[in-house]
């Protein structure tokens, strides 16, 4: 299995459920959402918590250390994850 394909098999950030540990894997967007998310500390290699899951599609609560970040559900889903 290529590297390309073993990350495809990973979960992404809006399939967790809230209280889940994982570590981002890879970022799949394009550069401005990108450098947007590096911006707000979402990089491979940090551990992230699922807080909470807006209702009725809503957006995702994370946290990365100390701070907490609301996510689109659209931006979670191209973040690939791997649960601890």
């Amino acid at each position: 299995m290529s590297a390309s394909a073993a990350s495809a098999a990973l979960p992404t950030l809006d399939t967790l459920q809230p209280g889940a540990v994982a570590t981002i894997v890879s970022i799949h967007t394009d550069e401005a959402l990108h450098l947007r998310l590096a911006a707000l500390g979402l990089r491979t290699g940090k551990s992230v918590t699922l807080i909470r899951r807006a209702a009725l599609g809503g957006p995702l609560q994370v946290r990365l250390g100390t701070t907490d970040i609301l996510l689109r559900r659209s931006e979670a889903g191209k973040i690939r994850v791997r649960p601890t």
